[in-house]
């Protein structure tokens, strides 16, 4: 679970015993490959910060939001109880994730079973460690860029400035913030929520790869996301239309690690 740290200075809870925040990678985080590009890259900002922060490592267990959303109570009950008992055992308040589905679930889910967390979404914490001068990211980004909001940032939690924040502060003078026809309130789903990542269709377009092309048609040369599953997605679909060269995707927080 904390194979991503290798290399890195990524301190874990087991060693320090207390921190102000903990960083939740998430499944996607730890085991996924683009995932874990997206885990270093927030490790390495909140390196630089200088935040006082720490990781479970392999204490580090599912949320259970796949076992919820598709209808396994015992499963995410299960879950649930053993992730509330490390943050009980290490005095965990304050939660900084990427993923927006761990996210919904810690602040959302856990909270109707008991738990009291402060849960940000790393888009958000990002924007205020710029804003708060912690971090100074260098604005090298010169060719145009177009962002996919996230249904669980979005909609779900109502969050459309951080991510456009965090992209603004990477962004050249040149350079431009191109939106899609469908942004923000009425941004379209990549199609990985509600488990549906996990099975594919029998007919018809896929939705990753009809957003996919909704990004290409912007005519910008880069797409960024908030969302890890997102990302997968739009990754899915570069390959699938064989789009490899035409757009790159990135998580915002990929974008200011680079530049810092």
């Amino acid at each position: 679970r904390e194979k991503w740290t290798e290399g890195m200075d990524v301190p874990k809870m087991r060693d320090k015993g207390k921190a102000e925040y903990l960083y939740w990678a998430g499944c996607s985080g730890a085991y996924d490959d683009r995932g874990k590009d997206i885990s270093r890259s927030v490790a390495k900002i909140m390196n630089e910060s200088g935040v006082d922060y720490a990781i479970l490592g392999n204490e580090e267990t599912c949320t259970g939001d796949s076992a919820r959303r598709i209808g396994n109570e015992y499963l995410f009950q299960m879950q649930a109880a053993q992730n509330m008992e490390n943050f009980d055992k290490y005095g965990v308040k304050k939660i900084v994730t990427q993923c927006p589905h761990c996210l919904t679930t810690l602040k959302n889910d856990y909270g109707e079973i008991g738990a009291e967390l402060e849960v940000v979404h790393h888009s958000e914490f990002i924007a205020d460690l710029i804003k708060e001068g912690k971090i100074s990211p260098e604005k090298s980004l010169e060719e145009d860029i177009t962002f996919h909001d996230a249904c669980y940032v979005g909609r779900h939690h109502g969050e459309y400035d951080a991510p456009r924040d965090v992209l603004q502060s990477v962004m050249g003078k040149d350079a431009k913030l191109v939106e899609m026809p469908r942004n923000k309130e009425q941004s379209f789903c990549c199609g990985a929520g509600g488990g549906n990542m996990w099975y594919d269709i029998d007919k018809g377009k896929r939705i990753n790869v009809e957003r996919f092309e909704e990004a290409i048609d912007t005519g910008a040369k880069k797409v960024a996301t908030s969302c890890n599953f997102c990302m997968i997605m739009m990754e899915d679909a570069r390959k699938v239309t064989g789009q490899d060269e035409a757009m790159e995707v990135y998580d915002i927080s990929e974008l200011v690690a680079q530049r810092i």
